[in-house]
């Protein structure tokens, strides 16, 4: 499989996870390893922006390790185009667990993909980690 392009980050640019912020003020911080995120929506939003940005490295290690594939493969050619989250259940700062619906879309040669997904969500040590979701009618 060709290597992944990833497009430049800049911190100041606006994030991709759709929040309004820059990156530096937002996902930034948690995928560059600075900081954690607080709640299963930021996490969630963090993993959108590591999609966009093709870092594998970031989503394997926020994937709870007892439901974590090996490996993971991005399609080299797919473009992302926003993030919708339209509900959370939990997932706050004093829980353990949460879940996180949402919409992403993304574009492969040409053709739209729309994944809705229910994301569940579990904080060990601290940490939260995304565990898996299932795809509402």
């Amino acid at each position: 499989m060709p290597k992944r392009k990833h497009p430049p980050r800049a911190d100041n640019a606006p994030c991709p996870c759709g929040a309004g912020l820059h990156r530096e003020r937002c996902c930034g911080p948690f995928l560059d390893g600075t900081s954690l995120p607080p709640t299963a929506e930021a996490l969630m939003r963090s993993r959108y922006t590591a999609f966009v940005e093709g870092r594998t490295d970031y989503l394997l290690d926020t994937w709870l390790p007892r439901t974590r594939p090996p490996l993971l493969d991005l399609e080299p050619n797919q473009q992302w185009l926003g993030l919708s989250i339209r509900a959370t259940s939990a997932g706050g700062v004093g829980d353990e667990r949460g879940e996180v619906e949402f919409v992403a879309r993304s574009r492969i040669a040409g053709r739209g993909i729309r994944l809705h997904e229910r994301s569940r969500f579990q904080r060990v040590d601290g940490r939260w980690y995304y565990v898996d979701g299932d795809f509402p009618g």
